[in-house]
């Protein structure tokens, strides 16, 4: 066990593929961090999009609002987005290998995205009472997750950023990996090794290594992918494992609480 770990930052992703928010604390359900990916953008075939084929996505800032959420240009054109955004009728849609019946956002909504991207989406929202099952191999037959890639949070130590940031010839930052959780003083890719842990009053299973892609090549800054594959190219030379590369720790939540900055980490497994 260590209580010297602990929680230096808490990050939710509102809408899939967008920028994410930096917050003080935040409630943890099943599904993942209270606003972490419940809603998406998808095409006229109801298939996600997200930076791997969009990467001008991370160029659309979110910041919370008392009645939902504020999603800005970078030329700071804005839209502001709440429950009254959404129709009562439902839709199919489908990421990566599930289907999930969702609302979907008005005509207004849609048609400012799909300005900002240059072709036809619609924004869409998690509808809970459809919850999305996470994968059976990893997980408990009861497990949900949001829109999220495939688990209810992903956790990345900051000394695995450093180590990774030592071979590179342009270091990056936590938002080319966009976890939800980045702890401090620990060894790197400590995480590697969990089993369970507990954070604050929460117990989280650790059910997968997280297994990346070309998405941590675009430069959250800029939109734009790495001329060069990084950091994607370094992390294959020393962290790729049967044809995948790996990057952080998956979490699936045992009990519902609240998580804050500097919470105390206690390895269980």
């Amino acid at each position: 066990m260590s209580y010297d770990i602990s929680l230096s930052e808490i990050i939710v992703y509102p809408v899939k593929s967008l920028a994410g928010i930096s917050l003080l604390n935040s409630q943890v359900n099943l599904e993942g961090l209270k606003q972490d990916r419940l809603m998406m953008l998808v095409d006229d075939n109801g298939l996600f999009i997200t930076q791997r084929k969009f990467p001008q996505l991370a160029l659309l800032s979110v910041k919370l609002t008392t009645s939902g959420i504020k999603v800005s240009m970078p030329d700071l054109t804005s839209i502001a987005i709440g429950e009254k955004c959404f129709l009562e009728e439902k839709i199919d849609v489908r990421i990566w290998r599930d289907n999930c019946i969702v609302f979907v956002a008005t005509k207004e909504i849609n048609l400012w995205f799909s300005q900002f991207l240059s072709m036809s989406v619609r924004l869409v929202k998690y509808d809970h009472l459809n919850p999305r099952a996470t994968d059976l191999d990893f997980s408990e037959p009861d497990d949900v997750v949001s829109f999220a890639d495939g688990f209810p949070l992903l956790i990345i130590s900051q000394a695995s950023l450093d180590d990774l940031n030592s071979k590179l010839d342009e270091p990056v930052s936590m938002k080319n990996f966009r976890p939800n959780l980045v702890i401090n003083n620990c060894e790197s890719f400590a995480e590697d090794s969990w089993k369970q842990v507990k954070i604050g009053e929460v117990v989280f299973d650790a059910v997968k290594l997280c297994s990346r892609c070309v998405m941590t090549t675009v430069n959250p800054h800029t939109g734009k992918r790495s001329e060069y594959g990084e950091p994607y190219k370094k992390l294959s030379e020393y962290r790729e494992i049967e044809g995948n590369v790996y990057f952080g720790m998956n979490l699936i939540p045992r009990n519902k609480g609240v998580l804050t900055i500097n919470d105390s980490i206690q390895i269980i497994e």
